[in-house]
């Protein structure tokens, strides 16, 4: 016996809002208001450097992501307020004891080819991404979504075709789960979880991403690609949604330096990029319609090398909190950065869904209080003015980034004597130190993959690719998986956070903010989106 989930066939209102662009409902719209589409229909936005791959099994950053959601689809996406709305399935059953997940897939749906997309495609991804062989940096993912044996097939101990994901036919796709999770189809709109087509991988190799050999099903195709210069896509017709997507072409161009960017923004040759650093108030007042900021859901913080490789001085629990505490997070963003970043003092955002944040001391006291403390806690670890800490600080280039350092190696000079040297790092460059352990102390950041407080704590339990610096405590790890099992984790949620600020895993800094720059003929962006999950598709440009 299975539940009905949820069906398209069966639901004519689900019908109605699955998919945000509709061709002759936003004409007709434009009409009733006296507006009417733009003739040239394409969309050009900046990534602040070369995505670290195209490959929705290997990227491992958003700025990737922002490409492989218009080259590929899974089986679910978001609508424009984050909710998941059906991508490839129309239909998802679950067993009364939440293990198995079975998928219908639509039956239209094609690969750039023509070829069909199949569960067999899903199948091979998510065995692909697991596989030891395919090296993939997330495949903790995988392990992440609780799927039967995912554990052991990442660890090697088991082969890949014991994954707990089966094709049981063309269309259908089975699903189980060593653990049930109640937040398990929000994980499904992550690029990892996207097909990708077995012929042109096993043809080409690591090579299936070039423009000539690659592949995709999403509602563009890949054009053009030079790293580290540009990235074209153009209209998808073997679609299966093709007659409401609007945009022709959308473009990426890697420009590194924000101010660079906005100089292009503001010479039309960009529709989207982020505000620099610091300019959004002026850029607000300039361009009341195009400059725009909310909290987005994520995390920006620094990471200690807590593995063997990292520096002795930061295993001392007094030394990490003492970095913590002397830093001003309110100068740091509203005198510094001032692109609406929320300071926290915690890993998970305070607006998670259903997440009670912990009472933590520290952050009621004032910035003086703060202060006094670091100092002492520095000095009962044997640290003075004749014998300061010592720091190495790892950041990507990027002005944000820059500033940040800048200004918190000062605040740690200015009150506790430390000596920090900065190093600026290439992104790819910084994700190969990281993944070594080679630093001292990094910029980190993460994103929420679904709206759930797992997102961020699961982290610091059981991910050990993505636990920058070698972090673990049994405990949390204990009570992280013992959440899984709950239909209300919350308390364990709020336990977990307490214990990572206690021990100071971490320093977060600020919740980002999403302050960019935003031509006002493109219409359709999710603004109401806090995980910024977009897709072109669903944009359109009207005549101004």
């Amino acid at each position: 016996m299975k539940l009905l989930y949820w069906s398209l066939v069966a639901s004519t209102a689900l019908m109605g809002s699955t998919y945000a662009a509709d061709r002759s409902a936003i004409v007709a719209e434009l009409e009733a208001n006296g507006q009417t589409l733009a003739q040239q229909q394409s969309f050009t936005f900046r990534l602040f450097d070369e995505p670290t791959s195209l490959d929705p099994g290997l990227l491992q950053d958003a700025i990737g992501a922002n490409v492989a959601r218009q080259l590929f689809e899974g089986l679910y996406e978001q609508d424009n307020k984050g909710n998941i709305i059906p991508a490839l399935a129309v239909e998802h059953e679950v067993t009364p004891d939440k293990k198995t997940h079975v998928f219908t897939l639509r039956r239209d749906a094609r690969w750039s080819d023509g070829k069909p997309v199949t569960a067999h495609d899903f199948e091979y991804a998510w065995k692909r991404v697991a596989d030891p062989a395919t090296n993939s940096e997330v495949s903790w993912y995988i392990g992440l979504m609780s799927i039967k044996n995912a554990q052991a097939v990442i660890a090697g101990s088991k082969p890949p075709e014991e994954l707990g994901v089966v094709a049981v036919d063309d269309y259908t796709l089975q699903v189980d789960l060593d653990t049930p999770i109640s937040y398990f189809p929000l994980m499904l709109t992550l690029s990892t979880t996207f097909p990708v087509p077995a012929w042109a991988i096993e043809k080409h190799g690591d090579k299936w991403v070039r423009a000539d050999n690659i592949v995709t099903n999403g509602a563009f195709r890949l054009e053009a690609h030079v790293p580290s210069e540009r990235i074209t896509m153009v209209r998808n017709e073997t679609y299966w949604n093709k007659e409401n997507t609007i945009l022709d072409r959308v473009n990426a161009l890697v420009i590194n330096d924000a101010n660079i960017a906005l100089t292009r923004y503001l010479a039309n040759e960009l529709d989207w990029t982020e505000a620099p650093s610091g300019q959004f108030p002026r850029l607000k007042e300039q361009f009341p319609d195009e400059a725009i900021a909310f909290a987005r859901f994520c995390t920006y913080y620094y990471a200690f090398n807590r593995s063997e490789t990292g520096q002795q001085e930061l295993q001392d629990v007094r030394v990490r909190k003492a970095l913590s505490y002397a830093v001003d997070r309110e100068i740091l963003t509203d005198q510094v950065l001032q692109g609406g970043q929320v300071p926290t003092y915690t890993f998970t955002p305070k607006f998670t869904a259903g997440f009670t944040a912990p009472d933590l001391p520290h952050e009621g006291w004032t910035q003086k209080k703060r202060n006094e403390e670091a100092r002492k806690l520095l000095a009962d670890a044997g640290f003075s003015e004749d014998n300061p800490l010592k720091l190495n600080l790892l950041y990507n280039t990027g002005e944000e980034h820059k500033k940040t350092a800048v200004v918190i190696a000062q605040m740690w000079k200015q009150i506790l004597g430390v000596e920090t040297t900065l190093e600026n790092l290439e992104w790819k460059t910084l994700l190969n130190r990281r993944s070594q352990n080679n630093y001292t102390l990094t910029r980190h950041g993460w994103c929420g993959d679904y709206n759930e407080p797992s997102t961020f704590l699961n982290l610091w339990s059981d991910v050990p690719d993505e636990n920058v610096g070698g972090f673990f405590d049994p405990v949390i790890d204990g009570i992280m998986k013992e959440a899984k099992t709950l239909d209300d984790p919350q308390s364990h949620y709020t336990t977990v956070e307490a214990m990572l600020q206690d021990t100071a895993a971490m320093i977060p800094l600020y919740n980002y903010s999403v302050a960019f720059m935003l031509k006002d003929n493109l219409k359709n962006w999710p603004l109401q989106n806090m995980e910024q999950r977009w897709y072109a598709k669903n944009f359109y440009k009207i005549v101004k």
